[in-house]
């Protein structure tokens, strides 16, 4: 059984490192869009906390881009964080995080989701229950299998320190997790996700959380590097579009954070921003056989060990 004590310096930790995960995400991005820049709110809730949501719109990279920090206290927890774990019902918490997606505009660079967080669930004349989640995952409009394959070699890097076990398992996890249901289709090609995370204590589980949020650049900017300047035309934004319609359906249907966001009264604004700029929905489409938005389903978004295509 896990110590669950847990002290302010703790927390503290936490939240240094998310908000100095914010400005170094932030930082990168800026430099790498040359153009863009982030526009921050600080925000306050009436229940206790607040954050700051960085937007870029615009940009000459990025069509939309947005990297929040929260901490937020309630007296109760929402029922999106309580329907796994049914006994923290009734609990005050704090809930941190850092959380971002990134919607470029060439149809060739993949969008990016990271989520990093940490919450605290208390009641009088009991320990406090502590835990860790998040992770990062891809959305690619057209596929690339060395980009595919970078992805996950970084996912497995952040895992490696901390088990040979922990990569497989939040790969496995990660494809569960993002996948639409009412379509019976991936949201994308998948990356790390792990939840309700205290096995080993605190030290080891906030390190575990540090190496996903550290990884994340790595991961991504090499691919927006290869695919940026890559020619597109009507035909493969009008693709994307249509694809960001189950980004958006994911986000609202199923997402635990955008559903704990909303149940907890957080700012709607920040929560939603997730969502991408321009998106369409078309009535019973498919792609022609044989074409590049063909392959996306049948390679890409099919259950796939990435790292076997690392091997000689």
């Amino acid at each position: 059984m896990a110590d669950m004590s847990i002290g302010e310096s703790q927390v503290e930790l936490v939240r240094g490192y998310l908000l100095s995960l914010q400005d170094s995400i932030c930082t990168a991005f800026e430099q790498l869009d040359g153009s863009g820049r982030f526009r921050e709110d600080s925000w306050t809730r009436d229940e206790g906390g607040g954050g700051r949501s960085r937007v870029m719109e615009g940009g000459a990279v990025f069509e939309k881009a947005g990297i929040n920090f929260s901490q937020v206290f309630g007296a109760t927890l929402p029922a999106s964080a309580t329907a796994s774990r049914p006994e923290l019902a009734g609990r005050s918490f704090q809930a941190m995080g850092v959380s971002l997606v990134i919607h470029p505009h060439n149809p060739y660079v993949p969008t990016s989701h990271a989520n990093v967080r940490f919450f605290i669930a208390e009641k009088e004349g009991a320990e406090p229950v502590w835990w860790f989640g998040g992770g990062f995952d891809l959305t690619p409009y057209y596929g690339f299998v060395e980009d595919a394959v970078h992805w996950h070699r970084l996912a497995k890097e952040a895992c490696t320190p901390f088990g040979d076990d922990v990569y497989p398992r939040y790969k496995q996890w990660c494809d569960e997790y993002f996948f639409l249901r009412h379509r019976n289709e991936p949201r994308g090609i998948g990356g790390l996700f792990y939840d309700d995370l205290n096995e080993g204590g605190f030290e080891k589980c906030c390190n575990f959380m540090i190496s996903v949020g550290n990884h994340y650049l790595p991961a991504y900017l090499p691919i927006v590097e290869r695919r940026k300047d890559t020619d597109y035309g009507d035909r493969e934004k009008t693709f994307q579009r249509y694809r960001r319609g189950r980004y958006v359906e994911f986000n609202l249907v199923y997402d635990r954070g955008t559903l704990f966001g909303l149940q907890s009264g957080g700012r709607t604004e920040a929560i939603l921003m997730s969502l991408p700029p321009e998106v369409t929905w078309r009535y019973d489409w498919h792609p022609e056989p044989g074409t590049p938005e063909a392959e996306l389903y049948e390679i890409f978004l099919q259950p796939t060990d990435w790292l076997a295509q690392d091997r000689p």
